[in-house]
């Protein structure tokens, strides 16, 4: 069936209007009719050809809420009109050790929501800047927030759920002191997420304009990297450091902060490798650097279910398909609050 979307045809092109097929519903599919899609940073990165192995056309889109259109005859666990997300996963091999394990975003055989093998056409998976999607009924999640909120819980999909799982890996909660670098798409959920598990929670950032922000997300302190005073004031204090920034920057001011044994999980993906870090700031605390990337869908749906009991959303500003070029550039020059989401019913402009 054929469908609206907005993408790429080369990385140095800008996204329009396309149309695209989405394959009919099998045994175990789920149909989705579309409502919003966030616009994440690695949108720009894959769209844009800066990672490599960029497919074309491209149509980016990842963090995706809406309505059951149509169920396989086989689902069972949803009906046509529930609200459902789909998140950063559509696939994976579902029998290896990650799989059984509810960690599907580490499956060797993990396919993207965008960008990734498929046996559609054509040939890779397109994402949700589009009017519908089908996808087996394993990667679908359930949204139980009021469906007023639906927009602001797009974001979740991918920001919510890439700093939800550090902090529950790392067993962020009451008694630990969490850091969270960036105050951005991901670092403003993060904020969120580690302030209602517990945690005393500092916002590190560059800029002190963003002070009495990151205090209404829920940080309980604010230091701004750049102030070598107010830095040196957390030294050795951290048991974890959520590093959300998406650009390569030195991470050793930010391993000094970690007590013995501290942890510093990088989620922000460059385009370009971090400077390489000082050996000696982790062998004489037994320090850790770490990385962590989305969630297995247990995971979500768990995260999922604790935003919606918390009244949890992301903040958001909503455009239509047709600005998507323009939030970009301003995406990139960090102006917005937080994240970015498409009203997909201008797609059928």
């Amino acid at each position: 069936m054929k469908t609206n979307a907005y993408g790429a045809h080369a990385g140095d092109q800008a996204l329009e209007p396309l149309q695209i097929t989405r394959r009919e519903p099998g045994p175990h599919d789920v149909q989705i009719d579309i409502a919003f899609c966030g616009v994440c940073h690695s949108d720009i990165h894959q769209v844009r050809a800066e990672w490599a192995g960029t497919l074309f056309p491209c149509v980016p889109g990842h963090e995706i809420v809406g309505r059951v259109a149509a169920v396989g005859t086989h689902v069972s666990g949803f009906s046509i009109g529930d609200l459902v997300g789909v998140g950063c996963i559509v696939d994976s091999c579902q029998h290896c050790e990650d799989c059984d394990a509810g960690l599907e975003n580490y499956c060797d055989g993990m396919v993207g929501t965008y960008n990734g093998p498929t046996a559609d056409a054509p040939g890779h998976t397109l994402g949700g800047y589009s009017q519908q999607i089908v996808v087996h009924e394993r990667y679908v999640l359930r949204v139980r927030h009021p469906e007023t909120q639906l927009a602001a819980v797009a974001p979740l999909l991918c920001a919510g759920i890439t700093t939800w799982s550090p902090l529950r890996h790392w067993q962020a909660g009451p008694g630990k002191k969490v850091g969270v670098v960036g105050i951005g798409g991901l670092g403003h959920m993060g904020i969120k997420l580690a302030h209602a598990l517990g945690a005393h929670v500092v916002a590190i950032t560059t800029s002190a304009s963003k002070r009495a922000d990151a205090k209404a997300l829920g940080a309980d302190e604010v230091v701004v990297s750049r102030n070598a005073d107010e830095m040196a004031q957390h030294a050795k204090s951290f048991d974890l450091i959520l590093n959300t920034v998406a650009a390569p920057h030195d991470l050793d001011a930010f391993l000094a902060l970690l007590k013995r044994d501290g942890t510093l999980t990088l989620v922000g993906a460059p385009a370009s490798p971090h400077p390489s870090p000082n050996v000696f700031n982790l062998i004489t605390r037994r320090r850790a650097i770490a990385g962590s990337m989305i969630g297995g869908i247990p995971e979500t749906q768990e995260m999922l279910d604790f935003c919606a009991e918390h009244g949890i959303v992301a903040d958001i500003e909503l455009i239509r398909a047709d600005e998507i070029n323009q939030a970009y550039e301003r995406m990139l020059a960090s102006d917005v609050k937080y994240r970015f989401v498409i009203d997909n019913a201008t797609l059928s402009d």
